[in-house]
């Protein structure tokens, strides 16, 4: 008789009481970093950046949080992971992985006011934009030094978004996907280290 091993599978599904909870006191520390009016709790904004293009059923986060720049995402990252507060970062809504789903509550970091074209260099072929800069706004920025950025996810996606999921479409064989076309990124970490 043959036997096979047993295989045990460590469970790595946590409960929701092992994170932290978006309270007043949560949203008043990150509003004094990126101002009120770039923090809301309403169920409506919470719904909207609870839900992309997927069927995957979702949960909206507990607070939507819309920095303005590369130091207010380390704050309030800083903010989350002493609190142990989940963090989902949110493009445009237009993907297909269920990837905004806030499946332990959270803050959702909505990246659209983070649309800064920083620098095009024509003779590189390379650009520096900021992560909430869109497929569209790019083309339309260099289109008339005639360039073009050829990832066409097929949607009005954002370039962290693309960076998140590696974005392709019909122009990938020819140009590759976003992993082929990126060269350099600065990131925020769990801790709101910059990178």
């Amino acid at each position: 008789m043959l036997r096979l091993p047993t295989l045990v599978v460590k469970s790595t599904i946590r409960s929701l009481s092992s994170y932290g909870r978006v309270d007043d006191k949560i949203v008043s520390l990150i509003s004094n970093i990126v101002g009120p009016e770039n923090v809301t709790t309403s169920e409506s904004a919470r719904n909207l950046h609870g839900t992309d293009e997927s069927f995957h059923p979702t949960r909206a986060p507990d607070a939507v949080v819309t920095p303005l720049s590369t130091s207010h995402v380390s704050e309030v990252m800083k903010i989350c992971h002493a609190h142990r507060i989940p963090v989902i970062p949110f493009g445009t809504g237009t993907g297909f992985e269920g990837g905004v789903g806030a499946l332990y509550g959270g803050v959702c970091m909505a990246m659209h006011k983070m649309t800064e074209i920083v620098e095009v260099n024509q003779s590189d072929f390379d650009a520096t934009v900021r992560a909430g800069v869109t497929r569209h706004q790019l083309n339309d920025w260099i289109r008339a030094d005639g360039l073009h950025f050829p990832i066409d996810p097929g949607a009005g996606a954002s370039v962290c978004g693309m960076c998140s999921t590696s974005a392709s479409g019909t122009n990938a064989v020819r140009y590759g996907t976003m992993r082929e076309n990126v060269l350099n990124m600065e990131v925020v970490l769990a801790d709101g280290t910059v990178q």
